[in-house]
């Protein structure tokens, strides 16, 4: 039986429109900031937390903008999906890693894609990405 793990996660980009991805401590794949709820938290404060402690960014929970919830396939833990309700950011931002986080990357979405993707954008957030602006 597949296990699985909710989280919430923020695209975010740039004044460049690029993506920004982060790799976590000890893991070779890239995806959004995000992580776990703590309890009592809702989605939407959860990934405002994660993107304060990750990259330094504060969006308040309100100003976060659904864009859907999807379930993938775990990048870093085997047999096991996620549950993923995914924001984006308004506006434009730079970043910085923090917490656990090793290293940042924004990513061009015009240009090739790199292998080292999680399941979550390559399956579900860059397809929902190309059919819409980011403004």
């Amino acid at each position: 039986m597949t296990a699985r793990i909710v989280v919430s996660a923020v695209c975010v980009f740039d004044d460049a429109g690029r993506l920004l991805t982060v790799r976590k401590r000890g893991t070779d794949k890239f995806m959004h900031p995000g992580g776990k709820p703590e309890p009592g938290e809702t989605a939407a404060q959860a990934a405002s937390r994660e993107l304060l402690e990750e990259v330094g960014i504060v969006v308040p929970p309100e100003r976060l903008r659904l864009m859907g919830v999807w379930i993938a396939a775990a990048a870093n833990e085997a047999a096991t999906d996620i549950e993923a309700t995914v924001y984006t950011a308004p506006g434009v931002w730079s970043a910085h890693p923090s917490a656990e986080i090793a290293e940042i990357r924004w990513l061009d979405l015009t240009a090739e894609l790199p292998l080292d993707l999680a399941p979550l954008l390559t399956d579900h957030i860059l397809p929902a990405l190309s059919g819409t602006t980011r403004s």
